[in-house]
C-alpha cells in the first residue's frame, strides 16, 4: 500500500510546487509592471532580476500530402523571392550536346546550312557594298566595312574548309579502293598532311598569281619576330 501511494504523492509534490513558481512569477511580475524597461535590462543583466524564458513550440510543418502547400509561420519575414506553388522540375535539356537528340554530323550540318554561304552572305555582302560605295564617311560605313570584312572572312573559312573535305573524300576513296585490292590501311601524320596543304597552298597561289605578294608579306613578318631577339644596342656615353 505504501509503495503504490508514493508515485501518487511525489505527483502532488510536483503540482504544488509548479503551482507555488507560477503564483511567485505572476507576482514579481505585478511588481515590475511600472518600472522603466531601462532598469529592468540594467537590473536583469547584473543577474538582479530572474529571466523570465519561455520554451518555444516546436511547430509541426509535415504535410499530410506532398502536393499541399507548406505551412510557414507568420512570425518570420517573408522573402521577395520564394517558390509559392511547387511545380514540377522542368528538364532542360541543349539539342547540341544531349544524346536523346541523336549525334552530331558536321557534314549532314553544314549540308543542311549551305545556303547561309551559298546565297544568303553573299547577297549582303552585294548590300554593304553599295552603302559603303553610296555613303559618306560616318558610322553607318563603318559599321557596313565591319560587317562586310565579316563577311569576306567567313567566306574564305568556308571555301577552305570545303576544298579540305573535298581532299578527306578523295582520300578515302583512294584508300577504298587500295583495301579492296589487298592493301593495308594508310593513315598519314599530321606533318604530312600540313605539307599536303602547304603544297596545294603554293599551288593556288601560283595558279591565281599571288604567290609574290603572299612570300613578301610572310618575310616581312619572318623579319619583325627575329628583329625581336635582336639585342638593342647600348647608347654611347658622350665622354668630354
Amino acid at each position: 500500500m505504501r509503495n503504490s501511494q508514493l508515485p501518487a504523492a511525489k505527483q502532488a509534490s510536483k503540482g504544488r510546487s509548479s503551482g507555488l513558481h507560477q503564483s511567485i512569477e505572476e507576482e514579481l511580475k505585478e511588481q515590475v509592471a511600472d518600472v522603466p524597461f531601462e532598469v529592468l535590462q540594467k537590473a536583469q543583466s547584473s543577474g538582479q532580476l530572474p529571466s523570465f524564458s519561455h520554451k518555444k513550440q516546436l511547430v509541426d510543418t509535415k504535410r499530410a500530402n506532398k502536393n499541399r502547400p507548406m505551412e510557414v509561420t507568420s512570425k518570420k519575414p517573408v522573402g521577395r523571392l520564394r517558390e509559392v506553388i511547387q511545380a514540377p522540375k522542368k528538364d532542360i535539356r541543349d539539342p547540341r550536346f544531349e544524346s536523346l537528340c541523336g549525334n552530331f554530323e558536321e557534314a549532314r550540318f553544314k549540308k543542311a546550312y549551305s545556303f547561309l554561304y551559298d546565297e544568303e552572305l553573299p547577297s549582303e555582302r552585294q548590300r554593304l557594298q553599295k552603302v559603303v560605295k553610296k555613303g559618306n564617311a560616318g558610322e553607318e560605313v563603318e559599321e557596313a566595312e565591319h560587317k562586310l570584312a565579316w563577311i569576306d572572312r567567313q567566306l574564305r573559312e568556308e571555301e577552305q574548309r570545303r576544298k579540305q573535305a573535298e581532299q578527306v573524300t578523295q582520300f578515302r576513296a583512294k584508300e577504298k579502293d587500295a583495301v579492296k585490292q589487298g592493301k593495308k590501311h594508310y593513315y598519314p601524320k599530321k606533318s604530312e598532311k600540313r605539307k599536303e596543304e602547304l603544297v596545294r597552298k603554293y599551288q593556288e597561289l601560283k595558279a591565281t598569281g599571288k604567290l609574290e605578294k603572299f612570300l613578301e608579306k610572310r618575310r616581312r613578318k619572318n623579319a619583325a619576330k627575329d628583329h625581336r631577339y635582336l639585342p638593342y644596342r647600348r647608347p654611347e656615353s658622350n665622354q668630354d
